[in-house]
């Protein structure tokens, strides 16, 4: 799982704290990365849009000839490459990753789409996604203005009047005046920043404005944030799509290991024992006339031998969907599920009405595969068990006192269980530090 990049943002720091961190803002990298982003922004901005407006109007002009829609299917082809120049900027600079977004010819219906040039050009020209880049040219140029001439005006004035001591000895000696001018006229009249007071509230003026300096790049940046992923990115629908696509291999690739699972069982388990209780029975039926006391025990041990294979049998049913949570819900279920576990588990269980029966199957299966991970790597003296229902939303909360260190990015079972909730839109959080204790929190839909 990618871990999100959180930018440090002015003001939420601890009110301990507050002084310090807004005395270093202006001095960390992040304030001078989206410096250079809103400077560069503008040459890009500009080449994007001359770009945009000259390929469009080239291919409008020439739609009453053949060359009309090519012209117009490379000007798109051209914004989605700058996009993803953009792209590249924006995860370089403003450390803000935005996803590609769906491909001018993908799947359609389950069968690759058509190739050729005229079925490129076509999906260009139909795409949503390459007049969106479109749009981010147009509207960008007229920003990206506004923004550099914000950033540099703050940059230069802020350093120029904080460090003013320290350079203004070079009016005096060069320019022969006293000091900064502030303004002239035409009769003689100017004033400058000469004397030590003047000087003295130049230097605080700069200090503030390189103080607010941070809060300003974060503001005019939240807008450049805003504007590549949503005109530069995949749009809602086609990344709700990637997900459900996701989502329906995870629920297929789970349905399968858990076909191969009770095929196995049985295999190995109760179809093994019921094939060497029918060998015991005919050997029985052999020796019933020759010695029936021998023929007796070993009818005595096959019907033990069936007493394993229904228990086995009635374990594996178990396993796939347990009867009591039909029959009597999720909280009768989770009940006698921890009364199998080799730890001891409390139970609670505050549910107004049964959830939808998928949903309570999930809960069900999420609790038991915990469980089996306290009994067998946890250590754990104890564990608890809350259920309960928030608005939609159906919350599982399993802790224990063990030793911690779980994590559902290292390939075990937890990750499998992370992927099969994330299917139903579920979300599971694991709070494992080392030395415990384990907090698994699962969140599903009521519905």
């Amino acid at each position: 799982m990618a871990t999100a990049y959180r930018p440090y943002e002015p003001g939420t720091e601890p009110r301990g704290h507050l002084v310090p961190a807004a005395l270093k803002a202006p001095f960390q990298a992040r304030v001078w990365r989206e410096f250079l982003y809103l400077v560069i922004s503008l040459p890009m901005a500009i080449l994007t849009f001359v770009y945009t407006i000259t390929m469009i109007a080239l291919g409008a002009g020439l739609l009453i000839t053949f060359l009309g829609v090519p012209v117009l299917g490379a000007a798109l082809a051209g914004c989605r490459a700058l996009g993803v120049v953009e792209r590249a900027r924006a995860r370089a600079l403003l450390r803000l990753d935005v996803a590609e977004p769906e491909p001018v010819l993908g799947r359609k219906g389950g069968r690759e789409g058509r190739r050729g040039p005229v079925a490129w050009v076509g999906a260009l020209l139909r795409s949503g996604t390459s007049w969106r880049h479109v749009i981010y040219a147009l509207i960008h140029l007229p920003w990206a203005l506004f923004s550099f001439a914000f950033a540099i005006a703050f940059t230069c004035y802020g350093w120029g009047f904080a460090t003013y001591p320290l350079w203004r000895w070079v009016f005096p000696r060069y320019v022969d005046e006293p000091g900064l001018q502030v303004f002239g006229d035409d009769h003689g009249r100017a004033f400058y920043l000469d004397t030590p007071f003047e000087i003295t509230a130049t230097c605080v003026v700069g200090v503030l404005v390189l103080l607010l300096t941070p809060w300003v790049m974060r503001a005019l940046t939240s807008v450049d944030r805003i504007m590549v992923a949503g005109l530069l990115g995949p749009s809602r629908l086609a990344s709700r799509v990637w997900e459900l696509e996701s989502d329906r291999g995870t629920v297929v690739d789970t349905a399968a290991a858990d076909l191969r699972r009770i095929e196995r069982d049985l295999h190995d388990g109760a179809q093994a024992r019921l094939v060497a209780l029918a060998m015991d029975l005919g050997l029985a039926k052999e020796k019933l006339e020759e010695d029936p006391e021998a023929a007796a025990k070993m009818v005595d041990e096959a019907h033990g031998e069936v007493k394993l294979a229904l228990q086995e049998l009635r374990d594996l049913a178990r396993g796939i969907h347990p009867a009591i949570l039909t029959d009597r819900g999720l909280g009768p279920a989770l009940s006698a599920l921890s009364a199998r576990c080799t730890v001891p588990v409390t139970v609670t269980v505050e549910l107004p009405e049964r959830p939808a029966p998928a949903i309570e199957g999930i809960a069900y299966f999420t609790v038991s595969e915990l469980l089996q991970n306290i009994s067998k790597h946890s250590g754990a003296r104890t564990a608890e068990v809350d259920v309960w229902r928030t608005e939609d939303r159906v919350m599982l909360q399993i802790t224990d006192d063990g030793r911690g260190g779980a994590d559902t990015s290292a390939g075990s079972g937890l990750a499998g269980l992370s992927e099969r909730i994330d299917a139903v839109d579920g979300i599971l959080v694991v709070n494992s530090p080392a030395g415990g204790p384990t907090t698994v929190t699962a969140e599903l839909p009521w519905r």
